[in-house]
């Protein structure tokens, strides 16, 4: 199974060589070799920004998903811990509406995002919330990849460790209510 739906991951992207090339031969090569260069500016730069609009919809249904899973865990500690990811979201949704508008001098669109559906039980809910945060780890690194400014760049380093952090507090819960796939 595939759990990188955001983009494909090769190990040895970084280390590939081409005999009979010079270094400098190899990096053009490499370069081109990319259908869409994530990392650089400003070429990724309107990628980036469509996945700040992505991250900013479905803010509603986001919490609506955050308050189920919370009614639904059987501890306090559980409770408390989603709670407190709920509070970091909702934290990177203000830093996302600002480095949309600082970035572009515009407000970013409304966009609606899927609907809430509560999932089956609260190990699929856990489960669901886990393979969120992975994949919104990578998307952030895209976005981090266009940013000029060092607030910018903390901005989104900071909303990329919580979420992975997020991502191992939901492992916690998911192995401690013993959930399997």
């Amino acid at each position: 199974m595939n759990y990188n739906r955001h983009s494909s991951y090769d190990p040895y992207y970084y280390v590939k060589t081409y005999p009979f090339m010079s270094t400098a031969d190899t990096s053009k090569r490499i370069r081109e070799s990319q259908s869409a260069d994530k990392f650089t500016y400003p070429q990724n730069r309107q990628n980036a920004l469509a996945l700040i609009q992505q991250a900013l919809a479905g803010e509603t249904e986001d919490r609506m998903f955050y308050e189920w899973l919370i009614e639904q865990a059987p501890t306090e500690e559980e409770r408390q811990i989603i709670a407190g990811i709920r509070d970091n979201e909702i934290g990177h949704f203000a830093m996302f509406h600002q480095l949309f508008y600082e970035i572009t001098n515009m407000m970013p669109q409304q966009v609606q995002g899927e609907q809430f559906i509560p999932p089956e039980s609260y190990c699929a809910g856990l489960a669901q919330a886990l393979l969120g945060e992975q994949n919104a780890v990578q998307k952030y690194r895209e976005i981090l990849y266009a940013m000029q400014d060092r607030v910018h760049i903390n901005m989104m380093i900071e909303i990329t460790t919580d979420e992975i952090r997020h991502g191992i507090l939901y492992n916690y819960l998911y192995a401690k209510n013993g959930c399997t796939a």
